[in-house]
């Protein structure tokens, strides 16, 4: 037994010893990366875009908040007021509808601020897309056009009425007024002309009831409404005079 053992490991020593003579004495590892130790990172081809997902955050916030914008920081509420009174003057309940009336009353309202749009475009959202100004400067760019189209359009009544409200001090110039206190002296300073409007517009029409109500008192016709007999002379009238243009010139020419 002793001698088939060693005859087995004599046998494998035989069959290793030319895999150790051909193997080196100090075998060499793996080679590392060749070239500089150093690590350079061009950065020539960025530039300061914002990122898609940053344009949508605030594309989805303007879109959420725009209602209140148009409601309150452009020429919307005064023409739908103004288009509303005409209604009421006229006589009629539901025609046009609320929807044309609203339709009509956005439309003229982005002819109106169409230079004021187009002023902020050019001063703060295309600086901000060419990655030209920051967030914050391009804010402040692109709210100047709409801050002064407000300004003009504010009474000073309104402005001080804010302002003692809020317990302000009074700012030296109307350029330093504050945000918050110029939009709703704004909104106070359109639903003003806007009653104007509507109780210029209301005289000619009162005067046809009150005629029509004299003509059906004197003929004893008591039991006739007169709103039913004034109804088409009063929309005779609208449409000779060509009502509608007088009404758009008119709120048009208000922001010249």
């Amino acid at each position: 037994m002793t001698r088939v053992l060693r005859r087995l490991l004599w046998t494998a020593g035989l069959s290793v010893l030319p895999v150790l003579a051909a193997a080196p004495a100090h075998a060499a590892g793996p080679r590392g990366p060749q070239g500089p130790g150093d690590v350079t990172v061009e950065l020539d081809g960025l530039t300061n875009d914002p990122s898609t997902s940053v344009v949508t955050i605030i594309a989805l916030t303007l879109v959420s908040l725009l209602p209140a914008i148009v409601l309150t920081c452009t020429a919307f509420t005064k023409v739908l007021v103004v288009l509303g009174l005409t209604r009421n003057a006229l006589g009629l309940q539901q025609t046009p509808p609320n929807q044309v009336l609203a339709g009509l009353a956005l439309f003229l309202s982005l002819f109106i601020m169409a230079p004021v749009l187009s002023a902020i475009n050019d001063a703060g959202i295309q600086p901000y897309m060419n990655g030209d100004l920051s967030a914050t400067a391009a804010w402040n760019a692109g709210i100047e056009p709409l801050r002064q189209f407000m300004i003009a359009h504010t009474g000073d009544s309104e402005l001080q009425l804010l302002s003692n409200v809020a317990e302000r001090e009074l700012p030296d110039t109307r350029d330093d007024v504050a945000l918050t206190t110029l939009i709703p002296a704004f909104v106070l300073s359109e639903l003003k002309q806007a009653f104007i409007i509507g109780f210029v517009i209301f005289i000619p029409f009162l005067v046809i009831d009150v005629v029509v109500s004299g003509a059906l008192m004197a003929l004893g016709m008591m039991m006739m409404p007169p709103t039913i007999v004034s109804l088409p002379f009063k929309l005779l009238l609208f449409v000779l005079v060509d009502g509608w243009a007088l009404i758009v010139t008119a709120l048009v020419s208000s922001y010249g």
